[in-house]
């Protein structure tokens, strides 16, 4: 086994798994000792560096492309100090550090393992369930509801309605961006049959968050890695439609129709050029058969990934 000790945290590698736990130094940003351990399994590293520096040097790992839902929703925005990949290592630990890189990278090479972009999340996102306060509101999510409760900040035509609780199956995307200079940042629920281009403001939108560069405005995007996890892989394939089953001579389709339902409802094999508004009443249908028990929840997404994938 391989483990190195410093301030920023502990990183230990049994061979199979990157273990990292956040250091309780006041110099640990307030997102990693949040986020708190990390299991990251071998196949999801591309691989692992280690760069001296004069006084100093930085281990990184280095993750493939669609394996983490925090990297994904932060995309490479997050300050040094945040992002939860990286470790400070004294001079003194020059040589420690270069014997988990060693390890770690005959691993990778004993395990043949693909650098490569995957298309299901390798690591299950923070920790549920999981309640911020940034911005102008405090969201919650407990792995199906998202619930967003305004703050004295908030804009009144927005906070108006109301705290605001979203399911999960309504919610096509997550957004987040931090704030630079006088731009604020947001964390945004892309809802069904919307767009990000189309939604208002996040000052006066009801599924955003207004963050203005405040200390805890990172979180933020623990919520939306969380939710993301949650939601149909960008990289995945669609599933295939299930084959019918034969149907015995003179017998109705019966069962049969309920399991090619989810691609025909999709529209599978249509043009790319449906009407904007007939697929929103096919989304609509879908939440129908899928409520009603002829959809089963696989089947649901399938067809629900379909549909937004032509809108």
């Amino acid at each position: 086994m391989a483990e190195i000790i410093q301030k920023d945290g502990t990183w230990t590698f049994d061979g199979n798994t990157v273990r990292i736990v956040p250091g309780k130094d006041k110099g640990v940003s307030l997102l990693r000792r949040t986020l708190g351990e990390i299991a990251m399994p071998l196949e999801a590293l591309a691989g692992i560096s280690f760069e001296e520096g004069r006084k100093s040097g930085r281990l990184r790992l280095r993750l493939r492309d669609g394996a983490d839902p925090l990297l994904r929703i932060t995309g490479g925005r997050l300050d040094d100090g945040s992002e939860p990949y990286r470790l400070s290592v004294e001079k003194d630990r020059f040589g420690v550090a270069e014997y988990l890189v060693d390890e770690v990278r005959q691993a990778l090479l004993l395990d043949q393992v693909d650098p490569g972009p995957v298309d299901r999340y390798l690591l299950p996102g923070p920790a549920l369930p999981i309640t911020v306060g940034a911005g102008d509101a405090t969201v919650s999510f407990d792995g199906r509801r998202i619930r967003l409760e305004w703050n004295w900040k908030t804009e009144e035509s927005k906070s108006s309605g109301g705290p605001r609780t979203l399911d999960l199956d309504d919610v096509a995307a997550v957004e987040w961006l931090p704030s630079a200079g006088l731009e604020n940042g947001y964390l945004r629920f892309v809802m069904t049959g919307s767009t990000s281009a189309a939604s208002a403001a996040p000052k006066y939108d009801p599924h955003a968050v207004d963050l203005y560069g405040f200390r805890k405005d990172p979180l933020m995007a623990l919520v939306g890695a969380a939710v993301l996890a949650r939601l149909p892989h960008p990289l995945a394939a669609p599933s295939p439609a299930p084959a019918p089953s034969p149907v015995g001579e003179g017998s109705g389709a019966g069962p049969v129709e309920a399991s090619v339902t989810a691609a025909e409802a999709a529209g599978a094999g249509g043009g790319g050029g449906d009407d904007h508004d007939a697929l929103l009443r096919r989304l609509r249908e879908l939440g129908e058969l899928h409520q009603s028990g002829i959809l089963t929840a696989e089947e649901f997404a399938t067809a629900k990934r379909a549909v937004l994938g032509r809108l």
